[in-house]
């Protein structure tokens, strides 16, 4: 089973991706405090001295006691989560492109100071980013489309995850979507991602 399962609080703030294994053990140890969603896996254990079989049933969404995340880290920015967020369009050119003709660009050049961060890079095509080089905007009379931010986690978990994402799923994190996002286009209500390329 690939489908990953959506790890909440009990507040139902998403935390995390996990696999059935590890959701089968949470129940196990009774730190599930409530289930949402469709039925995604039944984990049958052994038989008990009446003949009675155990069964786990998982859900796509579990909130959980136990294990903390910290959800205020920063998110690691790598090209596939950069792409994605950009949806695989060049925020030059306004053209989308496969991931492998695209490039990670650094709005104020690394050699001129700027960091290699969420809010200083944005998607480019091979073409633009070479155009540009190492150059500030205003020195090669280039633009951006719209601007670079920094996922919160909830975007993070939604730009990670490979596949489609449960419509239950999909309803937990977009309520923590930022206000103004342009994740809200990326995705259908039930989770299908509308980007170009996975």
């Amino acid at each position: 089973m690939s489908t990953k399962i959506l790890r909440i609080n009990t507040a139902g703030y998403p935390m995390e991706w996990i696999g059935w294994q590890e959701a089968v053990v949470l129940h196990a140890r009774d730190l599930v405090s409530w289930t949402y969603g469709e039925s995604v896996k039944d984990v049958f254990g052994g038989y008990s001295k009446s003949g009675q079989r155990s069964v786990i049933s998982l859900t796509s969404v579990l909130a959980s006691r136990g294990k903390v995340v910290n959800v205020d880290v920063k998110p690691s920015l790598s090209n596939a989560t950069l792409f994605r967020r950009d949806q695989h369009t060049c925020l030059y050119c306004g053209m989308q492109f496969s991931p492998q003709d695209l490039s990670r660009d650094h709005v104020e050049p690394v050699s001129r100071g700027g960091r290699d961060d969420w809010t200083n890079v944005v998607t480019a095509c091979k073409r633009c980013n070479t155009r540009k080089g190492s150059r500030l905007l205003s020195e090669c009379h280039m633009e951006l489309l719209a601007l670079p931010y920094r996922p919160n986690h909830a975007e993070y978990l939604a730009l990670t995850h490979s596949g489609r994402i449960l419509g239950d799923q999909m309803a937990i994190l977009r309520r923590q979507f930022s206000s103004g996002s342009r994740l809200f286009d990326q995705f259908t209500e039930d989770g299908e991602r509308l980007s170009l390329a996975s």
